[in-house]
């Protein structure tokens, strides 16, 4: 749905009133459904014509606001209603919030084809192998050299360093002027896997490229991020001075870390064991791809848990974030099948606690303190983990290389958009030339000039509950959080559809808004006042719909401006003067309803 955009958020506003920024039929659409405002659900798309490429499709972990939700999805309606253009994906790396979102993406939108990387590729197709109907979209294996040749649009590539092999940035030649995307990145002068290419990233800044879209997420961090091979060396000292079991977790995805630890616990003689599925897939895959250095001797099974040494013993899992149902949740509450803590053991986190996860990883800390073992978590004495994502200093480094006549940060939370604008000002591209944007607005690349729309798509998150991805339960789930933000209330109206009178003055009840016995008042004024309304209402015809509606439209702010709350407001019509009788002598709702009306 294409919708003005009235609200003026953003900082380019004093552009010259003589630029046109309606869209108009030649130009190039640039715009993101997914990945701005929050880190997460990347998704951005560059429409010319009848052609859309689509850069990432990712998901988003919900918090612990979003009761029974799966995952977060961006909301495709833009893309389905476009089912007559071609479109084509292309993949940047095998990270679940640049990929999660294809199997919901194929469920609904048809996709010529999909680019990925040699990594990303074993990742898709083993998502796609779960959703049977959904393997016949072909997925073809890109790398730095590859070219993807569109009608409208060309597309090279370049390596990139990230904490997953086979890291991309993506160069976008359109009708209408050039852009760089960044994809995920870090500068590491040490990196563990395939460098940078610096010299490719140099001769596209000689080639002057109107806009650059960059990674946003450590806008906030000075300095440049330590070496993944830093790092290595700390895991390693760490595990050939330990004397008894050891167990480390870390994030399943940062493939390169996976590999350092296995790689280092077979240099100390120590066998391998793996907890927790997204763990157990990574290593497979890895180990298939050539990543992961292991022979099938350097692992073992859970049974032989008991028999191997403690000192032979590396126990790698998943749950650094805190994860209720991860396996290091599970070892630290003594509910794990295999594995149960001894005062002995040094277990290693090899991981910063996601913003948001705080809570959730001390909690997990503070079981595994209390169990007497040692536990190691990233400081200023240990160097136990180091980012994926570029630093300011980084994000200096990329800006200088690519040299872009505009640019928009991508990729972060608004404060890091905000940040990253200031360090793009900062390396001299000119205030004006910076967009920070939202969901669904739209950037027009026209004639090499990039201009802000004054339209914008629909970029609504779409809760994934279960396998439902209609959305339907978006709304559901929307309920389920006013619920437990602000309760309930149910209004029970007594009428008589042949007289068209309201036999008796609304009964209203209520669950987790106040507390009853406190708020008589209240109460007996919400009555009055819906009362009042229904009987205006009622002096011509009107429907079931018409008059919930009125209850909703009476009731809701009038509860607001005396609460601050917004509780769910339910109308229930019951069209029976029998039943109305027994609820004016009881005061309250009767079990015996003869007749019940609702639409």
């Amino acid at each position: 749905m294409l919708t003005k955009n009235n609200t003026m958020r953003h900082a380019n506003l004093n552009k010259p009133d003589t630029i046109n920024n309606h869209v108009e039929e030649n130009d190039t659409l640039i715009y993101a459904l997914g990945g701005l405002g929050e880190v997460g659900k990347n998704m951005y798309c560059y429409e010319h014509d009848n052609e859309i490429l689509i850069v990432d499709c990712g998901v988003l972990f919900p918090g612990d606001d979003l009761l029974g939700v799966d995952y977060v999805i961006p909301d495709y309606h833009h893309l389905i209603r476009m089912d007559k253009k071609r479109k084509v994906l292309v993949i940047t790396h095998g990270h679940e919030d640049h990929i999660g979102g294809i199997p919901y993406l194929l469920k609904q939108v048809s996709i010529d084809a999909i680019y990925a990387p040699r990594f990303a590729k074993a990742l898709i197709h083993k998502k796609l192998s779960e959703h049977k109907s959904l393997e016949s979209t072909p997925v073809i294996e890109i790398n730095e050299d590859s070219r993807v040749k569109t009608k409208y649009f060309t597309v090279g590539f370049f390596n990139t360093i990230h904490s997953i092999p086979d890291s991309l940035g993506v160069y976008i030649t359109t009708p209408n002027g050039t852009i760089v995307h960044t994809g995920d990145f870090k500068f590491d002068l040490t990196p563990v896997g395939t460098n940078a290419d610096y010299q490719k990233m140099a001769y596209i800044g000689a080639l002057s490229p109107d806009l650059l879209m960059s990674d946003s997420t450590n806008s906030g961090v000075e300095d440049f991020s330590i070496s993944e091979k830093v790092v290595a060396q700390e895991i390693y000292s760490i595990m050939n001075r330990t004397k008894h079991r050891l167990i480390v977790s870390t994030f399943a995805s940062n493939v390169h870390r996976v590999a350092q630890i296995i790689e280092a616990a077979i240099r100390c003689g120590r066998r391998v064991i793996v907890f927790g599925r997204s763990m157990e897939n990574i290593v497979d895959i890895g180990r298939k791809m050539g990543t992961i250095h292991a022979k099938n001797s350097d692992f073992m099974t859970p049974e032989e848990l008991s028999v191997v040494p403690d000192e032979k013993t590396c126990i790698i899992c998943t749950g650094s974030q805190g994860e209720p149902l991860a396996a290091l949740s599970r070892i630290a509450n003594g509910t794990h099948r295999y594995i149960h803590l001894k005062t002995t053991d040094t277990i290693v986190f090899s991981s910063n606690p996601i913003p948001g996860n705080q809570t959730s990883v001390n909690k997990v800390l503070d079981n595994l303190f209390r169990s007497g073992a040692t536990v190691l978590t990233k400081s200023v004495l240990t160097n136990l983990h180091t980012t994926g994502h570029a630093s300011k200093e980084e994000q200096k480094l990329m800006l200088q290389l690519i040299r872009p006549r505009y640019f928009m940060p991508i990729h972060g939370e608004y404060k890091m958009l905000v940040q990253h604008r200031q360090t793009a000002i900062e390396t001299g591209i000119p205030r004006e030339n910076v967009f920070v944007c939202a969901n669904g607005d739209i950037l027009i690349l026209r004639n090499h000039q990039v201009i802000q729309s004054d339209w914008r798509y629909q970029g609504d998150d779409i809760y994934v509950d279960g396998n439902d991805i209609s959305g339907l339960s978006t709304a559901v789930l929307k309920d389920r959080r006013i619920l437990a933000d602000n309760g309930l209330v149910s209004v029970i109206i007594a009428i008589d559809s042949k007289t068209n009178k309201i036999l008796m003055r609304p009964v209203i009840v209520s669950r987790g808004f106040v507390f009853i016995k406190d708020s008589q008042g209240l109460i007996k004024e919400a009555e009055f006042i819906v009362y009042n309304s229904l009987q205006e209402k009622m002096k011509e015809r009107t429907t079931f719909g018409e008059l919930k509606n009125c209850v909703r439209s009476t009731l809701e702010p009038f509860l607001y401006k005396k609460t601050r709350r917004n509780p769910i407001v339910i109308p229930v019509i019951i069209n029976s003067k029998q039943t109305m009788e027994e609820l004016q002598s009881k005061r309250k709702p009767s079990r015996r309803v003869s007749k019940v009306r609702e639409d």
